[in-house]
């Protein structure tokens, strides 16, 4: 994804060019574009009028739901005590219309916001083509994540990945070692075997990651996946990345491996954790090591993606590219 920094009109008009540039990749008509316009202007407006600047996340999405370009605004302003009176036109704190957010619902395929006084807002908006606007998905979203890369770099060192096959999920977090085009290739090849080997159990799958990332400079890897029947999470990591359960506010850490896939990993090993509902998520280390998610009320109701992002906003080290992955059930 692309990040913006947003802290004036050069800001705003800088979110307003990642969105349609990426449009125009994408294969986006000039109205699907226009309406990404609108959105990237109104949300980014709002970070300099309501939020004292934030940051912007301008970038693609692939889930069991849809295709298409999400948007995400991140602010850690006042916060809303009353989300439902905000997205109402003509409620404004600033003097304004008040049309901002009713504007990117009625553009967007869908919307969600978290927000919490005192902690900040965040916003996400998506364009499918093709698909009408309607607020809501029709089914409920199971995953989704942000991948930024450190400032300065124009790729990504990391990757993530879900595979959704016969109903089983499995997820991927992959930290190329290093940063820039030489850790993004570690961690793309990391994804590529993933999917090549799903199949296999989760040890042998991340040994075959391993295996296969010998021609590479490496990568810190975790898998998990959920075991239904069995009501249970299998989680592996090498590395310096992390996973996490979190069930009604608590959360539970997994245990990953010392070394690098790809090149010292003396030992592989999964470990099971009771699980049957909630949200998994994985990290990589432009997270910090030390955090919980018991201060956000109500977080699992929010879309994945933006859980990911909201967590990315107030835990990453601003030194490293950082992902975040949640799933939730």
């Amino acid at each position: 994804m692309k990040s913006v920094d947003v802290n004036d009109q050069s800001g705003v008009a800088e979110a307003r060019r990642a969105a349609t540039d990426l449009a125009g990749r994408a294969g986006f008509t000039d109205v699907e574009t226009g309406k990404l316009a609108l959105i990237a202007t109104e949300l980014s407006t709002n970070l300099v009028k309501h939020g004292s600047g934030g940051e912007i996340l301008v970038g693609t999405y692939d889930d069991n739901e849809s295709q298409g370009i999400e948007i995400i605004a991140l602010d850690k302003g006042a916060g809303m005590s009353n989300v439902a009176a905000c997205l109402e036109d003509g409620y404004s704190s600033a003097g304004t219309p008040g049309r901002g957010l009713g504007s990117v619902i009625r553009q967007s395929h869908f919307v969600d916001i978290g927000s919490w006084p005192g902690l900040g807002t965040a916003v996400l908006a998506r364009v499918a083509p093709g698909k009408p606007e309607s607020g809501k998905p029709p089914n409920a979203p199971t995953w989704g994540g942000v991948s930024i890369a450190m400032a300065g770099q124009d790729v990504c060192g990391d990757a993530w990945s879900v595979s959704n096959v016969g109903g089983v999920r499995t997820l991927l977090v992959a930290d190329g070692l290093g940063h820039g085009p030489d850790a993004a290739e570690a961690s793309v090849e990391a994804v590529r075997l993933f999917h090549r080997y799903n199949g296999h159990t989760v040890t042998n799958l991340i040994e075959y990651v391993h295996g296969g990332l010998r021609a590479t400079r490496g990568a810190a890897v975790s898998i998990a996946r959920f075991d239904a029947p069995a009501k249970k999470i299998n989680f592996s990591g090498i590395g310096n990345v992390a996973g996490m359960i979190a069930v009604a506010g608590q959360t539970r850490r997994m245990v990953s491996m010392a070394g690098t896939a790809g090149f010292n990993a003396r030992k592989i090993q999964s470990f099971d954790y009771p699980f049957e509902q909630g949200l998994v998520i994985l990290y990589s280390d432009g997270l910090a090591s030390s955090w919980t998610v018991d201060r956000y009320t109500d977080l699992a109701k929010l879309h994945p993606s933006l859980i990911a992002a909201i967590l990315y906003r107030d835990f990453t080290r601003h030194r490293d590219d950082a992902t975040v992955l949640v799933a939730k059930w």
